[in-house]
């Protein structure tokens, strides 16, 4: 089976969809009218959605019309929810919405997996098994992911694929490789209380911004002189609270930052060195610090190769090995890393940038905008992954 024709007869539907999410974004847990226009999109495909009675997005089941009761189940995932940006693209689609834009493409994951899922729709009836689909709500809020695995949704999976549209990818190229790709994220939270004085007696009181300034300066040496200089780490102080007048010592300030690697056992190890430097630089000034550190979504890492060849091969087959290309792991985090802590899974990239289109924008930006005609390739990969997996495996 190659779903390329199918795709490629699917395409202006995939990019009408595209465009109509687009226009109509909605932030992180605020996704209700998406997850409403999802589910009626998958009803008038023949599908049965469901919905969680405290919480967006939704999931259905394609069962396969050669499935067994020993055959397996993929998953695949698509992100919903889109960011606190004012859009300054200039498309006739652009948000309807002030204030929020589907800035890093979770617009294409919709339309690409309602794209895929009408393919395997029409190609029910010869699945070796059965595709389970999961629309999320709020992957950037860094934990969304976790309420569906908490909540039973990979219960009944064997594995699971994503994918993310990229804007620093070229058109038409595809990733998938394997080892790290994406970095954990923490995220942590210092509070220094020192003791006010005048500016004029600063040995009456006992400084915080001094002592938070310490601070900033020595948790750079975990990434320096604590972490092996060959594992990427980033410790970064992003917000910075004190202080009530210019004359005044600081009785307090916080910190807020966050921590990446994509070493499972560096991640353990940077709380307790965060910590120890905090209190310790703050007992040398005569402060106390507190540090509250919370765990977010941990490395993507494709460590099953017999998943990351699945994929790789699904690309080649539809578009040959040309349309694969190296990209860098980066230090950006993504909460597919919940789905991959408890069942097998497989993460890629499709690339949307386009130089002679003057489609540059990366992620996140107000400019942001795809190549569409990608569409129907990460559309395809959805597609061609699940076909693939159930003839492999079940």
């Amino acid at each position: 089976m190659n779903f390329k024709n199918l795709a490629e007869q699917n395409e202006d539907w995939i990019i009408e969809q595209r465009r109509y999410f687009h226009a109509h974004p909605e932030l992180s847990f605020e996704e209700k009218n998406t997850t409403g226009q999802i589910g009626k999109l998958l009803e008038e495909m023949g599908l049965t959605p469901h919905y969680y009675p405290d919480y967006n997005g939704l999931w259905a089941m394609i069962e396969g019309g050669k499935a067994t009761p020993e055959s397996k189940t993929v998953a695949l995932r698509a992100d919903i929810d889109a960011l606190p940006v004012e859009e300054h693209t200039g498309l006739t689609f652009c948000s309807q919405n002030p204030g929020v834009m589907h800035a890093c493409g979770h617009d294409c994951h919709i339309a690409m997996l309602l794209g895929g899922i009408r393919m395997l729709m029409a190609k029910k009836e010869d699945l070796k098994g059965n595709v389970k689909i999961i629309f999320q709500a709020a992957e950037e809020s860094c934990h969304g992911a976790q309420y569906y695995v908490e909540h039973g949704f990979l219960d009944d999976v064997d594995a699971i694929y994503g994918t993310h549209i990229w804007g620093e990818l070229d058109a038409p190229y595809m990733n998938f490789e394997s080892g790290p790709r994406m970095a954990s994220c923490d995220n942590f939270r210092i509070e220094i209380k020192g003791v006010s004085s005048h500016g004029s007696t600063p040995h009456q009181g006992v400084d915080a911004i001094l002592t938070a300034a310490y601070i900033i300066t020595e948790i750079q040496a975990i990434v320096s002189r604590m972490n092996d200089p060959l594992n990427p780490l980033v410790v970064t102080v992003g917000k910075i609270e004190g202080g009530q007048r210019f004359n005044i010592l600081a009785d307090k300030v916080v910190l807020e930052g966050t921590t990446r690697t994509h070493s499972p056992e560096m991640r353990k190890k940077t709380e307790p060195l965060l910590r120890r430097i905090a209190e310790n630089t703050a007992a040398s000034m005569g402060a106390k610090a507190t540090l509250t550190f919370e765990y977010f979504p941990a490395p993507i890492i494709n460590e099953h190769e017999d998943l990351v060849l699945i994929a790789r091969n699904a690309a080649a087959k539809m578009y040959g090995t040309d349309c694969l290309k190296p990209f860098p792991k980066m230090m950006i985090s993504e909460d597919f890393a919940y789905y991959m802590e408890k069942v097998p899974g497989v993460f890629g990239l499709v690339g949307s940038q386009n130089k002679s289109l003057g489609i540059t924008a990366k992620n996140h930006n107000d400019h942001y905008t795809v190549d569409e005609s990608v569409l129907k390739r990460g559309a395809a990969m959805y597609a061609q992954f699940a076909y693939d997996f159930l003839e492999e495996k079940s």
